[in-house]
């Protein structure tokens, strides 16, 4: 599949880069913002050519080959423009970086790649022994589409002392059991926000984000 036709048909749907925005936990693109470029109001903003999101497509294949020899107990398959579909909601999508099967004991799990860069010392708190609130939607929505065992977050973070670029590299483990309730809220939001608001071409409620 090309990337355009990859691009078009997760329009069609709730992916995991649009899971934090119905539950008003994105910072950049509210409930309501999203309510309009799923029914047509509105165009998603192209990003692509923006330095930082080139970036990351660039990295994503060695940060994953990376993964694949510092987690020798998982195998590691990379899928180019992935997209799988909850089993009951086939507007649930996801397109995962990574699939994962741990050795042992045969159990599925989601990787996910990010590139970041910290500007601020206080960003860091996202990251103490923590993801930010739009990443952690978007690894809970894929267990919720996959029913997978786990998901493992790995982030390069690139921060600066004295102007000089210094890299971080971060693994987060999520387990499907421990994450059940999240991911049970944030599948019955989705589905709320695609049938009773998507569907019927009713504007949801706009969610303010927490002080």
């Amino acid at each position: 599949m090309e990337r355009k036709e990859w691009l078009r048909k997760r329009g069609f749907g709730i992916g995991g880069s649009d899971a934090a925005a119905v539950i008003g936990r994105n910072p950049w693109m509210s409930n309501v913002d999203l309510w309009q470029i799923k029914t047509g109001r509105k165009k998603q903003e192209d990003i692509s050519d923006k330095e930082v999101v080139k970036y990351g497509i660039a990295a994503e294949g060695y940060l994953i080959s990376l993964f694949a020899l510092d987690n020798p107990q998982y195998d590691v398959k990379h899928v180019d423009f992935d997209i799988l579909r909850h089993n009951k909601h086939p507007f649930l999508l996801a397109s995962l970086d990574g699939r994962l099967i741990e050795r042992e004991t045969g159990r599925k799990g989601v990787l996910e790649i990010k590139t970041t860069e910290i500007r601020r010392a206080t960003d860091w708190d996202k990251w103490d022994n923590q993801v930010p609130d739009n990443y952690y939607c978007q690894v809970i929505h894929y267990l919720s589409v996959t029913g997978w065992d786990f998901a493992i977050l790995k982030a390069q973070i690139k921060h600066y002392k004295d102007d000089v670029p210094t890299l971080t590299t971060r693994q987060y483990f999520f387990d499907a059991k421990r994450c059940a309730e999240d991911i049970s809220f944030l599948r019955q939001k989705e589905i709320e926000f695609w049938q009773e608001y998507v569907e019927k071409d009713v504007c949801p409620p706009l969610i303010l984000p927490q002080i």
